[in-house]
């Protein structure tokens, strides 16, 4: 039988049913928000198991927030997904640069990813970022790169790009680095998982 839900309740009886789902299994409280955010956008539960999370993580991500960060993406989808409402109210904005004119050019004169180009671009952003990447893989190696070679310090890694090649690879080489981060261990995660990373960060903040 269909249950006769009000609009504003749906969100929270999906939560309930999460919760019910999971039973007994024990998550990091202070992980447990963004796991169920995760999954509530996919309805897929391996996200109880595969997200990994540095040490304070999401602490560090939501202190970096709430001190007027800016959020980084490699798609329009993530942008649009993020609330950039609660994400303004702190000062902070989303940037994508992946359908900027001048880096489709670049990409093409070097011969490479334009994600490689867009976070060479953001890495000449005036404050900290938070970078949530839920499709290109390559957007990851690069940011390793600049990590390494200490041109990059983001405030988070989300890393959660999803499909089939290097993907397993540039999620590993994130958790190589001393920087936060959220990583969706093997082949799953997309934008729509970045962005809920990003929003169940920013609904702790708002409550």
């Amino acid at each position: 039988m269909i249950e006769k839900i009000k609009p504003m309740e749906i969100e929270k009886r999906s939560f309930e049913i999460i919760t019910q789902i999971l039973g007994e299994r024990q998550l990091d409280p202070e992980n447990e928000a963004v796991i169920k955010r995760a999954i509530h956008t996919t309805a897929d539960f391996d996200y109880a198991d595969n997200l990994v999370f540095s040490e304070h993580a999401v602490s560090k991500g939501i202190r970096a927030l709430k001190e007027g960060c800016d959020i980084v993406t490699d798609t329009q989808m993530a942008k649009a997904g993020i609330n950039k409402q609660i994400l303004g109210s702190l000062g902070g904005e989303v940037h994508c640069f992946m359908s900027d004119p001048d880096v489709a050019a670049e990409a093409k004169e070097r011969g490479i990813t334009r994600a490689i180009v867009s976070m060479e671009k953001a890495a000449l952003l005036p404050k900290p970022c938070i970078f949530a990447i839920g499709n290109a893989p390559t957007a990851l190696i690069s940011l390793k790169e600049m990590i390494d070679r200490e041109k990059i310090c983001p405030a988070l890694i989300i890393g959660v790009p999803v499909g089939f090649v290097n993907v397993v690879e540039s999620k590993e080489l994130i958790m190589e680095t001393e920087v936060p981060y959220i990583v969706a261990r093997g082949r799953k995660g997309g934008s729509n998982v970045a962005a809920a990373i990003c929003n169940a960060m920013l609904y702790q903040i708002r409550r």
